[in-house]
């Protein structure tokens, strides 16, 4: 058992607590908040390395052993997504200091940041799939809180159609997790793969299966169930949709991977084909709304939706380059949609409108901002050697091993159109004559561009950086492969 574990929970959930009582002196929130972002990404770090070199770590709550007792599980797959989250988190909480106005600010916002990081790291760390509703139940609580936070008309109405959408999943999901406890008699993921592996998956498990696949496809905004993403996700201030568009989604993805990797995996021909065919739908869907919009924000959150049937559709793959290509573009999407939604929310505040259209010669003023636009946009879209490229290649390569042409295909026209829907931004806000003069910018890049470049920097360092990052790619892949790995590493035996 290692203590290690529960520290990158622990340090946002104690950090959210304090911040709670220095609401109104916001210097202090600030010093807070960044201090225990680096201290927690600190602690990611270690646990990735951690894992590397002693394997697989659990931490037993109160000292229960499993399947009984609650567990925390950190594999690579796991401790690479906690140290993302934590870098993520980190960059958007220096952007929000710059850009998230005083009103919000003394409102909580630093407490609930904190709070949702905990829902998100803890579904990304628990071993019990009724905690994984838990955790899943925190980070929802605190998204309620930052997208209504501010009160704007906008706000309001989405933030209704977010709330009662994310009810109606709860409410499956328990009912789907008491189905399945009801028939295997156990809560801790391993010990379900256990028993599910000894009576081979019948039809009413296959069942229950597709009704947590219902509940993650609303939460990770998979076809059809997608409809309520650009809405809500347009309504709350950019660095609050970066937080979402990074993160949130991304916990119904990785929730997928757990399920239909280490539980869910015998009666593939049924259940990983309705993935499949679902994973195309979404990029078809996504890729529709990605051109159909001039809106700076909605056309990075339709590539949202792009991106996350690309990802999904890597569980499908039966070879581990597949989902290693899968993993490796999960990461690289969680890092530059961060980045693209903050580069939108600087180009919103200098120009005071979201529409492209009206935009116009920001390069001239800003052409250190015009350029790393330009390089999020090549790396969103594949370009080498920048991160989308690899996981796209791996992807691709995965995806012929396996023969899956027509995702291949798909993949491969999805890209075209996300490359023409974010550069046909960078023409008109960056290239076209100026709209307004110095006078008439309504903002300033001030202390918003330091987490951009970290966010970029990280995007060319997985793409350049490759062949350092690619063995605990591989490593978390070949544990989703296999998994007795991951039930012996828990149960210990």
């Amino acid at each position: 058992m290692s203590n290690y574990v529960i520290w990158p929970l622990l340090i946002p959930l104690i950090t959210g607590i304090i911040l709670m009582f220095f609401s109104r002196n916001v210097t202090v929130a600030r010093t807070i908040s960044i201090v225990s972002s680096l201290v927690a990404t600190g602690f990611s770090v270690l646990l990735v390395h951690l894992v590397k070199t002693h394997g697989i770590l659990t931490h037993e709550l109160g000292g229960w052993k499993p399947p009984f007792g609650i567990v925390l599980v950190a594999d690579m797959f796991s401790a690479l997504l906690v140290l993302t989250t934590s870098i993520v988190s980190l960059c958007c909480i220096l952007f929000a200091f710059r850009s998230i106005g005083i009103e919000r600010e003394r409102f909580y916002f630093y407490s609930f940041v904190q709070f949702m990081i905990v829902g998100v790291t803890g579904a990304f760390l628990t071993g019990d799939i009724f905690n994984l509703f838990v955790f899943f139940e925190v980070m929802l609580m605190s998204s309620y809180v930052l997208i209504s936070l501010g009160g704007t008309k906008l706000q309001l109405r989405e933030s209704l159609k977010y709330i009662l959408v994310n009810i109606v999943s709860s409410a499956l999901f328990v009912i789907a997790v008491g189905f399945l406890y009801s028939v295997t008699g156990t809560l801790n993921m391993a010990d379900l793969s256990v028993k599910v592996a000894e009576v081979g998956q019948p039809g009413i498990i296959t069942a229950i299966a597709l009704l947590l696949f219902v509940v993650f496809a609303i939460k990770g905004a998979l076809f059809p169930l997608y409809f309520w993403l650009p809405g809500s996700y347009k309504a709350p201030p950019p660095v609050v949709t970066a937080l979402f568009g990074a993160l949130l989604t991304k916990v119904g993805v990785y929730a997928i991977f757990r399920v239909f990797t280490l539980i869910f995996y015998h009666d593939q021909a049924f259940t990983h084909t309705i993935i499949g065919y679902v994973s195309l739908l979404t990029i078809v869907a996504g890729c529709i709304g990605a051109i159909a919009y001039w809106d700076i924000e909605k056309i990075i959150i339709y590539n949202i939706i792009i991106a996350v049937g690309v990802i999904v559709y890597g569980v499908t793959l039966t070879t581990e380059t597949g989902i290693a290509g899968a993993l490796y573009y999960l990461i690289h999407d969680m890092i530059i949609k961060a980045a693209l939604f903050l580069l939108a929310g600087t180009m919103i505040t200098i120009t005071g409108t979201a529409s492209a259209k009206k935009m116009g010669g920001l390069i001239k003023r800003h052409p250190f901002l015009g350029w790393m636009f330009f390089v999020a946009v090549i790396s969103l879209a594949g370009i080498p050697p920048l991160s989308g490229f690899i996981g796209k290649f791996l992807l691709v390569e995965g995806a012929a091993q396996s023969h899956s042409y027509l995702f291949m295909g798909i993949l491969l026209i999805s890209s075209l159109v996300v490359l023409y829907s974010v550069i046909k931004i960078f023409i008109h806000a960056f290239w076209r004559e100026p709209k307004l003069t110095e006078k008439e910018e309504k903002g300033t890049t001030k202390g918003m561009l330091l987490p951009i470049v970290i966010l970029l920097a990280l995007s060319v360092g997985l793409g350049v950086g490759a062949e350092f990052v690619s063995p605990y790619i591989f490593e978390a892949a070949k544990t989703l492969m296999d998994p007795s790995i991951y039930i012996d590493a828990v149960l210990k035996e």
